[in-house]
C-alpha cells in the first residue's frame, strides 16, 4: 500500500512544479487546507460496497466544502451565493456531496475554534436544512432579500462594490494611460511562458471571434491565476480585455485548465459523454444555479478545453476568521448551505440521469441514512488529521532552508 505522501505526489504528477510548490506550501497551513488540496484522497478512501451508496443519484459537485460557497454576480447582473466550484462535478449518489461537506465540518473544528461536538451540532443543523429543503421540492434562491447574517452581509457587500473600483484593485495603469495587470501575490507574469502565452492568447481570440462583440475581448494583458489550493498547478490565468473601453470599461476575465475530475476513477454509474471537461464544467454549473455567473463559457485546443468567466474576487467567500468559534454565526451560515445545496440537486434534477425531484422528496423524508453519514464523516475525519500530520512529517524536512 502507498503512503498518503506517495498518493499526493501521485495524483499531482505532471503538474507545474512551481506551482505545485506553491500548492503543498498551502496545503501545509492546517488539516483543513490539507483537506481542501486532497479530494482525490476522499473518494480513494470512500467504501464501496456501502449503505452510504444507496442515494438518488444528483449532479454532485464532487468537492464539497466550506470554502466552496460565495457570493457572486450571475449574467443577469444580480448577485446570489451558492456552490462556486465545479471542477470536480459528476453524477453521483447525493450522499457523496453530504459526506465531504460534513467531514469539512469535523475537520475544520479547530480552524474554526469549536469543539468536535459543537462541530457534530454544525453536521445536524446542516443535514436539518438540507432534509427540510429537499423535501419541499422548491428551489430556493439565496440572494439579499432571503438570507440573514454573514451570507447577507457579504451579498450587500458584493451589490454596492462597483467594478471599476475591484478593476483599479487588481491593475495599474501607465503614464500613458493604458491599463495592465497589477500582478498582486495572486498573479504571476508569464514572461518565462512566452509559449504559452501566445497559445492561450491565440485560443482566446480565435473563440471571441464567434461572439457578437468579438472587439470585448481584445486582450491587454495576461497573467498566471494564483487562486485555491486544489488546482493549483493546473493552467489558470487572468486576464484583462478591453471590455466596453479603455481604460475603466476594461474587463477581468479567468480562464481555467478543465480536467477530468478526480471522482472518475470510483464512479459506478455510467456518465454521459461530453464534447470536453469544460462543457461538463459549465453545464453542471448551469443546470445547479438560479443564474450563471457573468460571461460563463467553455473554450477549446486540439488536446485541452478551458473554463472562462468573468473574474471574481476571491474576497467573496465566506471569510472564516469573521465566524470563528461563534456557533450562531456558524449555524446560520451551515443552514444557508444546506439550502444551496438542496436546491442545487433539486435544480438539475432529470438532467442526463440524475433523479427526480420526487425521488429527492423521498428520501429526505427517510432520513434514516443520516447516522451513517455522521458516523463515517466523524471518524474519517479523524483519517485526514493523521494524514495531514504524515503530509508534515514529510514536507518540513524537504522545505528546510
Amino acid at each position: 500500500m502507498n503512503t498518503v505522501v506517495e498518493r499526493i505526489q501521485a495524483f499531482n504528477r505532471g503538474r507545474d512544479a512551481q506551482l505545485l510548490r506553491m500548492k503543498y506550501k498551502k496545503m501545509r497551513k492546517d488539516a483543513f487546507a490539507f483537506f481542501r488540496g486532497t479530494c482525490h484522497l476522499f473518494y480513494e478512501d470512500w467504501p464501496s460496497p456501502s449503505s452510504m451508496n444507496e442515494a438518488p443519484t444528483v449532479w454532485a459537485c464532487g468537492d464539497m466544502h466550506l470554502q466552496n460557497f460565495g457570493a457572486y454576480k450571475g449574467d443577469n447582473r444580480l448577485v446570489y451565493f451558492d456552490i462556486n466550484d465545479f471542477d470536480e462535478s459528476v453524477l453521483a449518489p447525493c450522499t457523496w456531496d453530504l459526506a465531504r461537506f460534513l467531514t469539512s465540518l469535523f475537520v475544520s473544528a479547530s480552524t474554526l475554534r469549536i469543539e468536535e461536538r459543537e462541530a457534530k451540532t454544525l453536521c445536524q443543523e446542516f443535514l436539518r436544512s438540507y432534509t427540510a429543503s429537499l423535501a419541499e421540492g422548491r428551489v430556493h434562491i439565496l440572494d439579499i432579500d432571503t438570507t440573514t447574517g454573514v451570507v447577507k452581509d457579504l451579498l450587500t457587500q458584493l451589490k454596492e462594490r462597483k467594478r471599476k473600483d475591484f478593476l483599479r484593485d487588481k491593475t495599474r495603469t501607465l503614464s500613458d494611460g493604458e491599463r495592465k495587470l497589477g500582478l498582486h501575490d495572486e498573479q504571476i507574469d508569464m514572461e518565462r511562458g512566452a509559449a504559452k502565452r501566445a497559445e492561450i492568447v491565440g485560443l482566446v481570440e480565435k473563440w471571441a471571434l464567434q461572439q457578437p462583440t468579438p472587439q470585448f475581448f481584445t486582450i491587454l494583458d495576461i497573467a498566471y491565476h494564483i487562486v485555491g489550493i486544489g488546482s493549483l498547478g493546473v493552467e489558470h490565468y487572468v486576464l484583462l480585455v478591453e471590455g466596453k473601453g479603455s481604460p475603466d470599461q476594461n474587463y477581468l476575465l479567468d480562464v481555467k485548465e478543465a480536467c477530468h475530475s478526480s471522482l472518475g476513477p470510483y464512479l459506478k454509474l455510467p456518465q454521459p459523454v461530453w464534447k470536453s471537461e469544460a462543457e461538463r464544467i459549465i453545464a453542471v454549473q448551469s443546470w445547479f444555479q438560479e443564474a450563471s455567473p457573468a460571461l460563463l463559457a467553455a473554450i477549446h485546443s486540439c488536446e485541452k478545453s478551458y473554463v472562462v468567466r468573468e473574474l471574481q474576487p476571491k474576497e467573496d467567500k465566506v471569510k472564516l476568521e469573521t465566524v470563528e468559534g461563534k456557533m450562531h454565526l456558524l449555524e446560520d451560515l451551515v443552514r444557508t448551505m444546506g439550502v444551496a445545496l438542496a436546491s442545487g440537486h433539486l435544480h438539475s434534477g432529470g438532467q442526463k440521469g440524475a433523479a427526480s425531484a420526487d425521488d429527492l422528496i423521498a428520501f429526505a423524508q427517510a432520513p434514516h441514512w443520516q447516522s451513517a453519514l455522521l458516523e463515517y464523516t466523524q471518524a474519517y475525519a479523524v483519517r485526514v488529521h493523521a494524514d495531514y500530520q504524515s503530509f508534515c512529517a514529510w514536507y518540513d524536512p524537504n522545505t528546510a532552508s
